[in-house]
């Protein structure tokens, strides 16, 4: 009853105001004929300033409003609600929402253009309704993003999809009201096009598809390190819509795709890795096989020199004498080594070396040092371990001070990698062949000559910041 009598009141008004603006008409002295012309549009004007005045006073208390919500916590929703000025753009309905309905109060018949300016204020209603949704889907979206749990999932093409729908809605809606049909019927025209709607689509289809695999497995998320393998893409996810993902690769140059590549495509994602605490070290050092030999009781005297291998080295002579050597690892706490070649003690070295280093992960992680199967430039000795830290500049000063410490000590063990023949190479041994003795030959290749110093692995020294020379002595009589 409080309707009805609200609806007969808006009624009274809007003939009350019409009824004063044909007096009005009438004592400027418009003729009769041309009242009924002219009053229903200056009805409409006058109502429309109206709503409009209404609509910026209620602004004005909106603003104010929303400047209070701002100041509470980033991440609620009714900070997004007023940061996206959602209350602001739904109070925008109100002037042609007003229109409508004082038209069809005032009026029972309307002229032909009067019923566009109708159908075009139903049409506004409708477009600022589902601008105004589409804001706070997008509040709502700020809002699950924002937890930590949610906060790098690849949902932000689900947000877009209804976003899309509500849209489809609004021009099926709009476009019924502007031909004055029903939306069913619309609605049901439109399935003569579904293939051509779905060509169209296809890309927002396969995306919508894509994505809801993406979120649901969990398969990529927002600041993963993803590579493709056979094609540029090799970077850090910016963002994943509907439509595209956006990788910045690592020489900062973009690339955009589209989501189903992530899921027709076999994808490298490294996120593993940087949630471990752990990046694989995976390198070889080929080495000579000429330089593989047994090991004397000399070698294995000097050797003891180094702490690391002292203990090793005197528990293996036990087991030795004793005649039960273990060259695995076992509960006693040997590496997987032996004393017998340098090949092995080397291998021996290089485990102790990693297991000391604070900088190599130890207990859970895979370490190891291995030969690989022999190939014709010698035999492969891998380093396979695991870094304490994802970050890449850090790991690749770990690996590079391993490979350099490696390199350093090799000739220790009176091992050489093996590398390809040089200019110096072929000149030291046409000197050799000459009959100059190799002492006297300054500048010799690596690992032909070296001095008797205990420890020491330094060829022949040049003087310091000159240019690697050769420097010969005649020949001995």
């Amino acid at each position: 009853m409080k309707i009805v009598a609200e609806t007969v009141q808006s009624e009274a008004f809007a003939h009350s105001l019409l009824d004063k603006i044909r007096r009005f008409l009438s004592h400027c002295g418009l003729p009769d004929a041309l009242q009924g012309v002219y009053d229903p549009w200056i009805y409409t004007v006058i109502v429309a300033f109206a709503a409009l005045a209404a609509m910026c006073i209620l602004r004005f208390f909106a603003s104010q409003l929303c400047a209070k919500l701002r100041h509470r916590k980033k991440g609620t929703l009714s900070h997004e609600i007023a940061d996206s000025q959602l209350i602001a753009r739904l109070l925008w309905t109100l002037p042609p929402l007003v229109v409508l309905i004082m038209l069809q109060l005032a009026f029972t018949h309307l002229s032909p253009a009067l019923q566009f300016v109708e159908r075009l204020c139903a049409i506004a209603v409708v477009s600022i309704t589902v601008w105004a949704i589409n804001t706070l889907i997008t509040a709502i979206w700020n809002v699950i993003s924002a937890k930590g749990d949610l906060r790098n999932r690849p949902m932000k093409g689900l947000a877009q999809i209804i976003q899309g729908i509500f849209i489809a809605m609004g021009v099926i809606i709009s476009v019924s009201i502007l031909i004055d049909r029903s939306p069913i019927t619309l609605i049901t025209g439109l399935g003569a096009f579904a293939a051509v709607l779905m060509l169209i689509f296809k890309d927002t289809i396969l995306g919508f598809v894509s994505g809801v695999q993406l979120s649901q497995y969990d398969m990529v998320r927002k600041g993963d390190w993803i590579e493709i393998p056979g094609t540029p893409v090799n970077g850090t996810v910016l963002d994943v819509t509907l439509n595209t993902v956006k990788v910045q690769n690592f020489d900062n140059t973009y690339i955009t795709l589209p989501p189903y590549t992530l899921i027709s495509q076999p994808v490298q994602n490294w996120r593993g890795m940087t949630e471990s605490g752990g990046r694989r070290i995976m390198r070889s050092y080929t080495i000579d096989l000429n330089t593989v030999r047994f090991c004397s009781p000399e070698m294995l005297d000097s050797l003891s020199d180094i702490e690391l291998l002292k203990p090793f080295i005197a528990q293996k002579r036990a087991e030795q004498a004793a005649g039960n050597v273990i060259n695995t690892d076992d509960p006693a706490g040997c590496v997987n080594g032996s004393i017998d070649t340098n090949l092995g003690l080397f291998r021996a070295y290089l485990t102790l070396y990693l297991k000391n280093n604070p900088n190599i992960h130890g207990e859970g992680y895979t370490l190891i040092v291995r030969s690989l199967e022999p190939t014709e430039n010698g035999i492969p000795l891998q380093i396979y371990c695991f870094t304490q830290t994802t970050d890449w500049v850090s790991y690749e000063s770990i690996q590079s001070e391993i490979f350099e410490h490696i390199a350093a000590i090799m000739p220790r063990f009176e091992l050489y990698p093996f590398q390809n023949a040089s200019g110096r190479d072929y000149i030291t041994q046409s000197l050799l062949s000459a009959g100059y003795r190799l002492e006297h030959i300054a500048g010799a290749p690596y690992g032909m000559t070296h001095d008797n110093t205990p420890g020491s692995t330094a060829v022949t020294p040049q003087p310091s910041g000159s240019s690697p020379s050769i420097s010969v002595q005649p020949p001995t009589p």
